[in-house]
């Protein structure tokens, strides 16, 4: 295998045995492009999202010719891996890409990185120059495996027809297993030409990957002894969770044992929001009481999450008066930002039920009384007074519009902070966002993918002016496909994360983030592609155009509200402050 299989993986026990070499399904002569068509759809593959080009002309012809896989044709790469990713995080499945060489190839990098970041299972399969010509710079040549080996759990260069089928079985099994995330396949064109025996091996084996389910017995057993020893225990709780479908687990062990919970970015939905255990999100723009509580508490206790440096702020005084228990299934997030007294590598659903296992509910009566006190003095807070209209009483209305049950997708910047703090999210899968790499352009096509993998749901797409425009093209995939998203444009002609630092800690001078005079008509382009644009300037009429919009159902509605050009997102920790240094201004106004 070329590429390479990421620290997420432990190495292979020398007593584990080695399964027969293979049990192969009814052997037939067929081209390799066809293996790969019929490859996937053995896996399960439904969807998939791509672009054509000249390396991968045969693939393609082998998809016209099926009915048994559906083709998103997108308008740019990017949006195809961006696509797929919003289909895996609302899904649960792998999420599928077909580009061509060169340039399509290096158009997916940015999605790879994305979804490698937050740990999305991808599986993307890239076009490439025919064998003799790799190395001599071919048109179209790029070396896709070694630009993308940083941000991909394992790459493959297929060099012979009859290994595909074993190849997508390893790419699919390695996507979404372990720690999930992204593994790339480069077909050169010759060998997807080529003529040879179908076999499908039933069982598979990689050397050295062997990722382990179930934690140490006498970790566990420390870990509950801890929590019983608590006074002021707390649940840091990220995307892990909800990757690895453990949601259930960790509320069963909310509900038995009442520890208060917070949440990362990318673990929102995992508790509902209106739980009274839930205190909110944590680090740079969370809660006063969820940042408080983590300053404060005496036993943190961390599934599936990173200790990322937007969540802990100044490392050294994260959570200083913790002993810090960490179950991640990824050895290698272990200690690696944060130290944890009590290490536990295993998949959260396995290790949470032995937890539950071993715990009860502890005296925290004191520890609760402080927390609500915390949530009486410091809730969320803007100028609900104003006569302009604010962003965050935009996300208070799609709120009550969809009851809280609409799939919410983000772009990135100060519209993807107000979706964290005013949405209430009640279920995992919900909330689909560029955490790690932060990925401006990243809703509207994430939101193309969801909507396919969630038909039954409604789909809002909460987004600025600026990251909108990154990736507006995907307006055609939208309407050709009929997709009924909701997109909300948070309208403040500036890149308003941008503005905000700038005008906090960089004298107001606003270099480079100001767009006006330079932001098309989002009514006049969405109405340019087929789909629906409207525009919103007053509160009285969030709410009716919202109801107006859900009755929409053959194609996406743009609109476009005006808010306050210079509203802040609040609480915010400084760069390089800790996070009980919260700057908690709202520039007046009332509750």
């Amino acid at each position: 295998m070329s590429g390479q299989i990421a620290t997420t993986m432990l190495r292979e026990s020398k007593t584990t045995p080695r399964p027969p070499k293979k049990n192969v399904s009814e052997a037939k002569t067929m081209k390799g492009h066809e293996m790969l068509v019929r490859a996937l759809v053995e896996e399960g593959v439904e969807v998939i999202f791509g672009y054509p080009g000249g390396a991968v002309l045969g693939i393609y012809d082998a998809l016209f010719r099926t009915e048994k896989l559906r083709h998103i044709l997108v308008r740019h790469e990017q949006g195809a891996t961006h696509a797929a990713d919003g289909y895996a995080r609302a899904s649960g499945k792998p999420g599928v890409v077909l580009v061509t060489s060169g340039p399509g190839a290096t158009n997916t990098v940015t999605g790879i990185a994305t979804a490698y970041m937050d740990s999305i299972p991808l599986v993307v399969f890239t076009g490439q120059v025919p064998s003799a010509m790799i190395g001599n710079d071919a048109f179209q040549e790029a070396d896709i495996i070694g630009i993308t080996r940083p941000i991909t759990k394992h790459s493959f260069l297929v060099r012979n027809a009859e290994e595909l089928p074993e190849i997508v079985r390893k790419a699919f099994y390695i996507a979404t297993t372990g720690r999930p995330g992204p593994v790339v396949v480069d077909m050169p064109k010759d060998i997807m030409n080529q003529e040879g025996t179908y076999h499908r091996p039933e069982h598979i084996f990689i050397r050295g990957y062997n990722p382990t389910y179930h934690g140490h017995p006498q970790q566990i057993q420390r870990a509950a002894h801890a929590i019983r020893e608590a006074r002021r225990p707390l649940l840091y709780i990220g995307g892990g969770v909800i990757s690895g479908n453990a949601v259930a687990e960790l509320r069963e062990l909310v509900q038995k044992t009442n520890i208060p919970v917070v949440s990362t970015l990318m673990g929102l939905g995992a508790i509902p929001a209106d739980w009274p255990q839930f205190l909110g999100m944590l680090g740079m723009h969370g809660t006063w009481t969820a940042n408080m509580a983590i300053t404060t508490c005496d036993l943190l206790i961390a599934i599936g999450a990173r200790f990322d440096d937007r969540v802990t702020g100044r490392v050294d005084r994260f959570s200083p008066r913790s002993k810090k228990i960490h179950i991640d299934i990824d050895p290698a997030c272990i200690s690696k930002n944060v130290e944890a007294h009590i290490p536990i590598v295993g998949h959260a659903r396995a290790v949470i039920p032995e937890l539950i296992q071993q715990v009860e509910p502890g005296d925290w009566n004191s520890w609760w009384a402080q927390i609500r006190q915390w949530q009486k003095e410091h809730p969320l807070r803007y100028d609900r007074e104003a006569t302009c209209l604010k962003p965050q009483y935009v996300i208070e209305c799609m709120a009550e519009i969809t009851g809280g049950e609409a799939i919410v997708v983000t772009d990135v910047g100060q519209h993807q902070m107000w979706v964290a703090q005013y949405y209430p999210f009640k279920h995992p899968r919900s909330n689909i966002t560029s955490g790690g790499l932060g990925t401006m352009g990243f809703g509207f096509p994430a939101s193309v993918g969801a909507s396919l993998a969630r038909p039954e749901r409604p789909v809002f797409l909460v987004t600025g002016d600026g990251s909108f425009q990154m990736t507006s093209m995907e307006l055609a995939t939208a309407v050709k496909n009929r997709l009924p998203i909701k997109v909300v444009i948070l309208n403040n002609a500036y890149l308003g994360m941008v503005r905000q630092w700038q005008e906090l800690f960089f004298g107001k001078r606003y270099a480079h983030s100001y767009l006006d005079g330079t932001i098309p008509d989002f009514v006049r382009l969405a109405e340019s592609y087929g789909a629906t644009g409207m525009r919103i300037q007053k509160p009285e009429d969030v709410k009716s155009t919202m109801k107006r919009a859900l009755e929409i159902k053959d194609r996406p509605v743009i609109m476009d509200f005006l808010v306050d050009p210079e509203e802040n997102v609040f609480p915010m920790v400084p760069a390089g402050a800790a996070l009980y240094e919260m700057i908690e201004e709202s520039r007046g106004g009332s509750q």
